[in-house]
């Protein structure tokens, strides 16, 4: 635990990129392996579930600390973070213990929580403030409230990863996405050089669009740029393995039954197959506005009224796996001959394939980008032909 809570200190305070990436690449050599995995987990997203209510944990740092409510509530109000005010106010004991315990310790705990009535609960935590400091106890009041707001981007976590392992970005990348359980998977299993467990659902690491600062002449010759329209939808993967169809969102959460019009792509699309695009709510070859789309979003049955409202296509992007292979590492223009290939075969009115904008020169496209909201889009993506 003492290890991990330097970490999250550290990469709160620091305030160069190399610094951060050098104390996460330290914490991946030094941590044992179920710590690791857990870290992974909670910086990707994949917190434990909140079992304590916040009100309790204030309650009982009060009582600890031996302070009236009012006074607590003043120094909330000025501190504006529970788990920091708590491990503020929290009273450090002269003989405190540190805690040695892992930080797999304190999460298996957390889980546990489920069955424990509020007095074991409670009996727990205070326990465990009493063997902390204060960096232990802000770390550690971070993981029962779930407020973990470290700037580290994905990105960051997967090149540290990539300086402590035999494995490459790209290929890390892809292992911590998807559906997987910190509870029941070991590193070696996630990140061993052979990846001994198959999830057939598991997509790729979704690249994301960030805006043009100059003007597009700086970008050099237009004939190496593909142009696309910038779609208002869900950003999704269309995933086809072993027989089966996975729907992912761009958050990792897998939709696949919230959109039934794709079904029929199970039985259409090749296997081993990846697709990358944006859920639409489409109709008369043009896009609907996107809260027709919000109504569907959250529903846990979707009703045939809200089908006709609202029907959806998939607009594909690009391609990532093909034939069970990993296409990302061949050329945008290779990939985009493949995806209009099975578009096209396919020939189902849910799939569809972007389309690519012609021009001749950047003044043109810029001309174009003024008419984006005429046709249902954001503006224009510009992609690299050979990236």
């Amino acid at each position: 635990m003492r290890l991990f809570s330097e970490l999250v200190i550290t990469l709160g305070t620091a305030k160069k990129t190399n610094d951060k990436l050098d104390a996460l690449a330290e914490y991946f050599s030094k941590a044992n392996d179920k710590d690791k995995v857990w870290m992974i987990a909670i910086f990707s997203g994949r917190r434990p579930k909140r079992t304590v209510n916040s009100s309790l944990l204030q309650e009982w740092c009060n009582e600890l600390a031996a302070i009236p409510v009012w006074l607590a509530n003043e120094s909330y109000h000025t501190v504006g973070d529970l788990a920091e005010n708590i491990a503020l106010l929290l009273p450090i004991s002269s003989t405190v213990i540190q805690a040695e315990e892992p930080l797999y310790y304190y999460i298996d705990k957390l889980i546990e929580f489920e069955k424990y009535t509020e007095n074991q609960k409670k009996q727990f935590i205070v326990e465990s403030w009493l063997k902390m400091n204060f960096e232990e106890r802000f770390v550690f009041n971070k993981l029962i409230t779930g407020g973990f707001r470290i700037g580290v981007s994905q990105k960051m976590m997967v090149n540290a990863l990539a300086k402590v392992t035999e494995l490459s970005s790209s290929v890390i990348a892809h292992r911590i996405s998807g559906n997987w359980d910190p509870s029941n998977i070991i590193f070696a299993d996630l990140l061993g050089k052979e990846n001994i467990t198959t999830d057939y659902s598991k997509p790729y690491p979704f690249y994301l669009a960030y805006a043009l600062e100059e003007e597009p002449s700086t970008l050099g010759e237009p004939s190496n740029w593909q142009a696309e329209w910038k779609w208002d939808g869900i950003r999704g993967q269309i995933i086809k393995r072993n027989g089966e169809l996975f729907i992912w969102s761009r958050g990792e959460e897998l939709i696949t039954e919230k959109f039934p019009e794709f079904q029929p792509l199970q039985y259409l699309l090749p296997d081993g197959l990846v697709l990358d695009g944006e859920i639409l709510p489409y109709r008369n070859d043009k896009p609907l506005a996107f809260n027709l789309l919000q109504t569907r979003i959250g529903r846990k049955n979707v009703t045939k009224k809200q089908l006709q409202e609202a029907p959806i296509v998939f607009f594909t992007y690009d391609i990532l796996e093909y034939q069970h292979e990993d296409y990302r590492v061949k050329n945008l223009i290779e990939r985009r001959k493949i995806a209009e290939t099975i578009v096209t075969l396919i020939n189902h009115p849910t799939l569809y394939l972007s389309p690519a904008i012609e021009f001749n020169n950047w003044e043109e496209l810029i001309s174009m980008r003024i008419q984006s909201r005429d046709i249902g889009s954001e503006g224009i993506m510009l992609k690299k032909k050979d990236s």
